[in-house]
């Protein structure tokens, strides 16, 4: 594990369109598929980080508390399989309904929808707004696990900029990047 922070993509960069399959339904699902005329909360996750495995359950309760007020959720794993078995399809599939997700968990093989949101490792957090514009980017909160600091997770960054545009208010500049471990890029 290499802890590597987010790059932080430019506010306003308008969401890099793509189509995935889900590994929870098998079917394949494009950005348009999944956007919300509100906002739409794309992650870069995997199944072993320990970054992710800290928030995960922050994450189903972030969807459940936001999915009724018309934001969409959408998980991504962009990590090589062929390297890290434990990331691939069938073990997000298995992860996915284990930890109780409420929204797709795509599988990014080529790793070009990585490469497009510059996402730099796990967890990495976009939000866009109706119009597929980047409203925030970076963390869930100022929490690490236990190796790291002691805070509780309580998504504040996350849900603070998602409270600002269901309000059609701007969304804080100050951003902080995530960090957690580097995706595991194909050689």
């Amino acid at each position: 594990m290499a802890r590597t922070e987010s790059t932080m993509l430019p506010i306003g960069t308008l969401a890099p369109i793509f189509i995935l399959p889900d590994t929870i339904t098998g079917q394949l699902l494009s950005l348009n598929d999944l956007r919300s005329e509100k906002a739409t909360v794309v992650m870069f996750i995997c199944n072993h980080c320990p970054y992710v495995l800290h928030v995960k359950d922050e994450l189903v309760k972030l969807a459940k508390d936001y999915q009724p007020k018309g934001v969409s959720f959408v998980a991504i794993s962009s990590n090589d399989a062929e390297q890290y078995p434990q990331d691939g399809p069938e073990a997000m599939k298995v992860f996915a309904r284990e930890s109780g997700f409420t929204f797709p968990y795509l599988y990014d093989e080529s790793q070009d929808v990585a490469r497009a949101y510059e996402a730099a490792c796990t967890p990495d957090f976009y939000v866009f707004d109706g119009a597929l514009n980047l409203r925030y980017r970076g963390r869930l909160d100022d929490s690490r696990p236990k190796m790291e600091n002691p805070k509780p997770v309580t998504g504040s960054d996350l849900r603070g900029a998602l409270n600002a545009i269901l309000a059609n208010q701007l969304v804080s500049e100050i951003q902080y990047p995530s960090m957690g471990c580097n995706i595991k890029w194909k050689q």
